[in-house]
C-alpha cells in the first residue's frame, strides 16, 4: 500500500530535524533507512518500530538534520603564546615600533578557532529518544494514509468479489444445461456418422451411458462449490481487516485454479465465455490483493 508522512521538530541544541517516510506496494516488508552520519545507532529501534506496525510494503525513511550555525570561538593558548613571542621579538628589533595589538594577534591563523561542544552520553541518549519519537509520529501518519487508501481498496475488492459471485451463479445456471446439450450434440454426431436410421438402431441405454460419461467428465459442481467457499472466505477476510493481504494472495491462487478447471471442463461456448470472464475478474482481484496490508 502507498502512503507518505512527514514529521519535524527540534533537538535541545537547536538542531532542526525532519522525518519523511514513503511506502509503495510490496509483497513483503522492505525498509530502507537514510540516516545522516553518526546516527547509525538509531537503526535497530527504527526497524523494530516499523516491523511492529507494518507487515508489507517497500518503505523508505529519510532523516534530515539542519543545525543553525552558532560557532563558539576559543583561543588556542599555545598558538597565541607563539604568535605573541614572535610579535614582541619583531617589535623589539624595530625602533619605535608599537606593541602588537590584540585584534591583530587574534586574526592570525590558528590563534582563534571555533569550539564545538561534544554531547555527553546522556545528551546523546536524549537526542536519540527525540528522533525515535519523531519517527514514531511519522510512522503513525504513514499508517493513517495507508488506512485511508485501504478503505477505498476494500470497496474495490468487495465489488470484484460481487462480480465473481455473479459470474459463478451464471456459470452454475449454464452448467445445469450441459447434459442436455451434450446429449443433443451426441445424437447429432451419431446421426452424421450412421444416418438417421442409425439413431433408431442404437440401444437407448447405450446412448444414456455415453451421455452419462460425458456429463461426468464435464461436471463442474465441485469447482463451483469451491468457488463459492473461496468467495465467502475472501469476504470474511475483508471484514476482519487486519493482516488480510497474504491470505488474500493465497485465496486468489485458489480462485485461479477453480476457474481454469471450469474452463477445461466446459462443454458449451456460453460456459466457456463465462469462465473467461471469471478468469479476467479474478486476475483483477489478484492485482488489487497484492496492495493489501
Amino acid at each position: 500500500m502507498t502512503g507518505f508522512a512527514r514529521e519535524s521538530g527540534q533537538l535541545p541544541d537547536g538542531t532542526a530535524f525532519a522525518w519523511e517516510i514513503r511506502s509503495v506496494n510490496g509483497r513483503g516488508l522492505d525498509l530502507r533507512l537514510r540516516l545522516p552520519g553518526g546516527q547509525d545507532a538509531l537503526e535497530p529501534a527504527l526497524r523494530e518500530a516499523t516491523t511492529r506496525r507494518l507487515k508489507r510494503g517497500n518503505v523508505s525513511a529519510t532523516l534530515t538534520l539542519k543545525r543553525e550555525e552558532r560557532p563558539r570561538l576559543a583561543v588556542d593558548p599555545a598558538a597565541l603564546d607563539q604568535a605573541l613571542r614572535i610579535a614582541l621579538d619583531l617589535a623589539a628589533r624595530i625602533p619605535g615600533a608599537a606593541p602588537p595589538r590584540p585584534e591583530a594577534l587574534l586574526a592570525l591563523p590558528g590563534v582563534l578557532r571555533s569550539e564545538q561542544a561534544e554531547p555527553d552520553e546522556a545528551q546523546e541518549g536524549a537526542r536519540r529518544g527525540i528522533l525515535a519519537a519523531g519517527y514514531e509520529a511519522a510512522l503513525a501518519g504513514l499508517l493513517a494514509a495507508r488506512e485511508a487508501e485501504g478503505g477505498k481498496l476494500r470497496a474495490i475488492l468487495a465489488g470484484l468479489l460481487d462480480e465473481i459471485a455473479a459470474l459463478r451463479e451464471a456459470a452454475a445456471t449454464e452448467a445445469a444445461g450441459q447434459p442436455e446439450a451434450q446429449r443433443a450434440r451426441l445424437v447429432e454426431q451419431v446421426a452424421a456418422l450412421l444416418g438417421e436410421g442409425g439413431i433408431a438402431r442404437m440401444p437407448p441405454e447405450r446412448l444414456a451411458q455415453e451421455v452419462a460419461l460425458l456429463a461426468q467428465k464435464s461436471d463442474v459442481r465441485e469447482e463451483l462449490d469451491r468457488l463459492a467457499a473461496h468467495i465467502e472466505a475472501a469476504r470474511a477476510l475483508l471484514a476482519a481487516g487486519e493482516g488480510a493481504g497474504r491470505k488474500l494472495d493465497f485465496l486468489t491462487q485458489e480462485f485461479v485454479r477453480e476457474a481454469n478447471t471450469l474452463c477445461s471442463k466446459s462443454a458449451t461456448v456460453p460456459l466457456t465465455r463465462i469462465g473467461l470472464d471469471l478468469k479476467a475478474a479474478i486476475e483483477r482481484l489478484r492485482e488489487q490483493a497484492a496492495n493489501v496490508e
